[in-house]
């Protein structure tokens, strides 16, 4: 069985293709996921890539911390 894994996409982040093309390499089948997702049905890990759009500060992680729903799983 293969994994799919989500790579989240929201303001700031970077190398979202090379996540989903590491792991297309691996095996897997990556799925673009926008910062808005609320669905992740159909997706068994998140990648949440770098990101230095905005400069090498901390913002892409506050913005991911504030815009991404990750669902939990007990």
């Amino acid at each position: 069985m293969t994994a799919t894994v989500g790579v989240a996409v929201f303001p700031g982040t970077n190398c979202e293709l090379d996540s989903i093309h590491a792991v297309e390499t691996l095996g897997g089948e990556g799925k673009i996921l926008w910062h808005s997702t609320k669905n992740f049905s159909g997706v068994d890990a998140v990648i949440i890539p770098g990101g230095f759009a905005h400069g090498d500060y901390l913002r892409p992680g506050a913005v991911s911390y504030t815009h991404l729903t990750l669902p939990t799983k007990a």
